[in-house]
């Protein structure tokens, strides 16, 4: 195909791709919801050189027509060296270039430069060509011949720049127009064919079949393991590729492309996972139960992106420019770094922005936890300028998150504290608070590490209540003098552990109080406490939390509030079985015996009736208590059963007073604290 001019020949370049220049650049400007940032700490490209005299421009242009029409080929192939040959001589120029130290009386070097970059010309419209079956990346050998000459012609027109002194002007502006001229072109293929590779690597729908078969040998694992997927030769074209385009000083260009389409890539991975971008105020005004499932999609695709993505785009990176230019990795990963992370915090901060309420605490410290993980990657991967950066962005948020999770939690004894009940739980039952704050102490607890981590960053000392510190610090100086090895030092949250600990069982004292009898008190302390210590001894992080001079404590207080039911309870029970008093001058005085028959019977069936109702959950507590009332009752009453039975005759008398055989007061015995309502109105209607 014919070509009229150097202009024709970047149009026909452009129509393989099917794109103007114009629309090529609209699409990488707008290709991405990331904002393209090249770093400016990169350093700047040299001042490429522009023709100003459209003479020579017209001339060169109308050579290269010549040279590709046929008029001045046969010229070119039988009089004029090789490209490979002509690298040589050139190499010779640049040589002498180099090592003169006064430019003013130049060597005749103009029609060999303008004749190399007509050829470096040609090359390229040769892989350009829409007929021509040359492709950049399909022959190595050749790849590297034009590499190396486009690095020879832009090394050269440097310092041909350098060396246009007044006197050189005339001599070197064709040359140095003509070589500044396919510089330019040549980077431009460059560009494109960087795009190409990008593209066809992020889509692999696009790949040629060699190149898929290639990159799929080489990847016997799924995307996690081998992203982002991009074989060896593609990196290795991209290498070369960047390696010119920045030695040539179009590092800006080769870097918006390559950050752009990375980004693109990045952006759609994420998006193949799940990731939705949500606003502030969408957050905010989402409902709780969805708001749950956007988070745990959160923590997953930022665990995806700190353990695959990054990792990879480092490894990739890396390939690619670490080898000759490092600092432009290191600023080309760190700009997308900054972008993903950017997106993860405007949620997270939404997230520390929202109601503080007592369900939403292990989400907040779920995504706490995911903000330290990824910090602790991020300072793996960048640079230390940027994870320094990101890490303050991070921290900020994280900060903002443990504050939120220590009000949270502390907010626990305001709901203890006002818990305040006017009628007392059916049967001295647990109460419905002790459960909720024991098995919110017990998951909260299995974040253990992280609450830990919490208060002491973020603690803040007025959130706790003033009136219970003098009484933590006093049960601090006891469990430290009766129990040396007690442990470390009482960190923060295990102190507000002990506070919640402590309103708590303020709270059920008072709530204890509002039985009207005794003995149904202290069976409403006695399972609250067993539920309260069995909870503990469940949980091994609460038990290291609070130490065993506190557990020691509790049981110590269940067995008083035992004895104090057992003396509440029994003990007049007992006074009715009691064989002083009953004999006068060695004579049983029979009405007093029938007396205290009639007495024990309306007391233990009394009992019987109320305590049948009364409920005792714990199996082990139901048991002991069992055990320990027949273990004083049964003896006394077979005692004083064998003792004065026989004084009542056998028959209707016998029957009304002696109403129970002991193994009749064993099984009733077993029936109590069974919260058997039913059984009790069946009695009282007896």
């Amino acid at each position: 195909m014919e070509k009229n001019s150097f202009a024709s020949k970047s149009s026909s370049f452009n129509d393989r791709r099917g794109l103007s220049k114009k629309e090529k650049s609209t699409r990488l400007s707008k290709s991405s919801s990331f904002s393209v940032h090249v770093d400016c700490r990169l350093p700047r490209p040299p001042q490429r050189t522009r023709s100003s005299n459209d003479a020579v421009l017209i001339q060169a242009v109308s050579d290269v027509k010549e040279i590709e029409n046929g008029g001045v080929v046969e010229e070119v192939v039988h009089h004029q060296p090789t490209l490979e040959e002509l690298n040589e001589e050139i190499d010779g120029i640049i040589e002498k270039l180099s090592l003169m130290e006064d430019n003013s009386n130049l060597p005749e070097i103009s029609q060999t430069v303008e004749t190399f970059a007509k050829m470096v010309q040609v090359e390229i419209e040769r892989y350009d060509s829409s007929e021509s079956t040359l492709k950049f990346g399909e022959d190595v050998e050749q790849d590297n011949v034009l590499l190396n000459s486009v690095s020879r012609l832009s090394k050269l027109s440097n310092m041909l720049s350098k060396s246009s002194s007044d006197e050189n002007v005339k001599k070197l502006s064709s040359c140095l127009s003509l070589t500044s001229l396919v510089v330019q072109r040549a980077m431009t293929f460059m560009e494109e064919e960087l795009r190409i590779i990008l593209e066809d690597s992020a889509n692999p729908s696009r790949r040629s079949s060699a190149k898929l078969e290639a990159t799929e040998s080489n990847e016997e694992g799924s995307e996690e393991d081998n992203y982002p997927m991009i074989g060896e030769e593609s990196i290795s074209n991209m290498r070369k590729i960047g390696s010119l385009m920045i030695s040539a000083g179009y590092e800006t260009e080769c870097c918006q492309v390559y950050s752009v389409l990375r980004r693109n890539a990045f952006k759609e991975a994420m998006q193949r996972e799940g990731f939705e971008k949500l606003s502030i105020d969408e957050v905010q005004k989402m409902q709780w139960e969805s708001l749950e499932g956007h988070i745990g999609n959160w923590i997953k695709i930022v665990k995806y992106v700190a353990n695959v993505l990054l990792p990879g785009e480092k490894k990739l990176c890396d390939s690619v420019f670490s080898n000759e230019h490092p600092s432009i990795s290191d600023a080309m990963f760190s700009n997308l770094a900054r972008s993903a992370v950017i997106l993860f915090l405007n949620f997270a901060e939404a997230i520390s922005l929202t109601k503080r309420s007592a369900e939403r605490l292990f989400k907040v410290i779920d995504i706490y936890d995911t903000l330290t993980d990824l910090i602790t990657a991020l300072d793996k991967m960048c640079s230390k300028e940027c994870a320094n950066e990101l890490r303050s962005e991070l921290s900020s948020v994280r900060r903002r998150l443990g504050e939120a999770a220590v009000f949270i939690f502390c907010d626990l004894e305001n709901s203890i504290k006002n818990d305040v009940a006017r009628n007392p739980v059916p049967g001295g039952a647990v109460h419905p608070l002790t459960r909720y704050t024991m098995n919110y102490l017990w998951y909260a607890c299995d974040f253990k590490d992280s609450l830990e981590q919490v208060f002491s960053l973020h603690h803040i000392t007025g959130l706790n209540l003033e009136s219970l510190e003098p009484r933590r610090e006093h049960q601090d100086e006891e469990d430290n003098r009766n129990n040396k090895n007690q442990g470390p030092k009482q960190t923060p949250f295990a102190a507000e552990l002990l506070t919640i600990m402590s309103l708590l069982d303020a709270n059920l004292e008072a709530k204890s109080k509002l039985y009207k009898d005794p003995s149904l008190r202290y069976i409403f302390l006695m399972n609250n406490g067993r539920y309260i210590l069995q909870k503990i001894k469940e949980s091994a992080e609460i038990h290291d939390l609070v130490g065993n001079n506190f557990c020691r404590k509790r049981s110590s207080e269940l067995r008083g509030y035992h004895k104090s039911y057992q003396r509440e309870t029994w003990s007049r029970v007992l006074q009715c079985l009691n064989q002083e008093g009953m004999q006068v001058n060695n004579k049983v005085q029979k009405p007093v015996l029938k007396e205290r028959f009639k007495a024990f019977n309306q007391m233990f069936d009394d009992i019987h009736k109320t305590q049948s109702a009364w409920v005792v959950s714990d199996e082990q507590l139901q048991s002991e208590l069992r055990v320990s009332i027949s273990a004083v009752m049964i003896p006394a009453y077979r005692s004083f059963l064998a003792r004065f039975g026989q004084h009542f005759t056998h028959g209707r008398q016998r029957e009304k007073y002696i109403k129970y055989q002991p193994e009749d007061i064993e099984s009733t015995i077993e029936e109590l604290f069974d919260g058997n309502q039913n059984l009790s109105m069946a009695r009282r209607k007896n």
